[in-house]
């Protein structure tokens, strides 16, 4: 996925924070940067095997999310 895509699928992020973000699970194995030569130069993102197996985790988490967020519009109201 590209630079671009990334921001646009994460609301609320700066460049900033997505180009730091992105060096550090780069660095600590959890996504592989490549780079093409070509011009203009295009870089796309991947989650490696490591990054892969999160994919259950943050799933689970995202879902908690969905319902924590869901009780308390219901407490709200």
């Amino acid at each position: 996925m590209r630079f671009n895509e990334l921001r646009r699928s994460v609301t609320g992020i700066s460049q900033k924070v997505l180009t730091s973000n992105l060096r550090e699970m780069e660095d600590t194995g959890l996504v592989h940067r490549e780079v093409f030569a070509e011009v203009p130069p295009r870089v796309e993102y991947s989650l490696t095997p490591l990054g892969q197996s999160m994919r259950p985790i943050l799933d689970a988490m995202g879902e908690w999310g969905e319902h924590y967020q869901q009780q308390v519009a219901k407490e709200i109201a």
